[in-house]
């Protein structure tokens, strides 16, 4: 299954030019990924249109992925010279551990300020975040307020917006922003997480490749959650959690639709276990 995934709206590029235009009014860019595809949740447009800016990366929904595979991505990032962080969204954002180390990566900056004698110890963050990484749920989270004014639903640009956050960080929201074009593996992440939406692509095809995925990387796992033998192919593997969940339709066949939105809803809530689909 070939999946060529080109979706590049209008809007998309909008955005680009204004995450361009907003860099000079901030000291830091927050990227927001997810922690369970940290490299497909990767925008790589945004090395070009960022260039030398300093920037830090928040791993969301650490919950959900992998112990082992967290740190050893924080790591990764650290050669970069990119300082990471994770979240989940479920517990109270560490405002103090967020600024200390923008703080850290700003520090030219800081010498700068004193030896001017400028004091200012507030730092200016732009946030960027493909659609669906938790990029409202950080910053609701960050300025303690009920989802106000965050519209997600892609096409739909919020004006230029600064988030008080009543600490010593002032946030620069800017709408979710995908890419011209990606390969297979990574449209297939950005689908098994639904940063795409299901309706873009077949489900059924979408988890024959999930459970063929798992059946490599986290057997256990499938054995665990559905009592079923992951020795055995990817379609039979299928078709015995249609069995053992009662997905059959009339004559005996098995729903596959219904089967396809048990597994990706297990994966995406976290029941299937902790899952990194990549690896450093």
């Amino acid at each position: 299954m070939a999946m060529n995934i080109n979706w590049y709206p209008g809007h998309m590029k909008k955005t680009k030019e204004e995450i361009q235009k907003n860099l000079k009014l901030v000291d830091i860019v927050l990227e927001i990924i997810d922690a369970r595809i940290p490299s497909s949740s990767r925008n790589p447009m945004l090395d070009e249109i960022l260039a030398d800016k300093p920037r830090m990366i928040i791993m969301n929904k650490s919950d959900l992925a992998d112990k082992d595979l967290n740190q050893a991505w924080i790591n990764e990032f650290r050669k970069e010279n990119i300082p990471a962080i994770l979240m989940n969204s479920k517990e109270k954002i560490n405002t103090k551990r967020i600024y200390d180390m923008a703080r850290e990566a700003l520090s030219d900056k800081f010498e700068r300020d004193e030896s001017k004698n400028i004091e200012n110890s507030k730092i200016r963050m732009m946030i960027v975040g493909i659609p669906n990484a938790g990029k409202s749920t950080f910053i609701n989270n960050v300025a303690n307020r009920k989802g106000a004014g965050v519209g997600n639903r892609p096409g739909v640009t919020k004006t230029k917006q600064w988030i008080k956050t009543g600490s010593n960080i002032e946030l620069l929201d800017t709408p979710g922003i995908l890419w011209p074009k990606f390969d297979e593996e990574t449209g297939l992440n950005l689908s098994y997480t639904h940063a795409i939406k299901d309706e873009v692509l077949n489900t059924e095809d979408l988890t024959l490749k999930f459970l063929e995925k798992m059946k490599e990387e986290y057997p256990d796992n499938l054995n665990e959650r559905y009592g079923v033998d992951p020795s055995k192919t990817p379609l039979e593997i299928y078709e015995d959690i249609a069995k053992k969940r009662g997905a059959i339709i009339r004559g005996g066949d098995f729903d596959y639709t219904r089967t396809a939105n048990i597994i990706l809803t297990d994966f995406r809530s976290g029941k299937l276990g902790r899952i990194t689909l990549e690896r450093p």
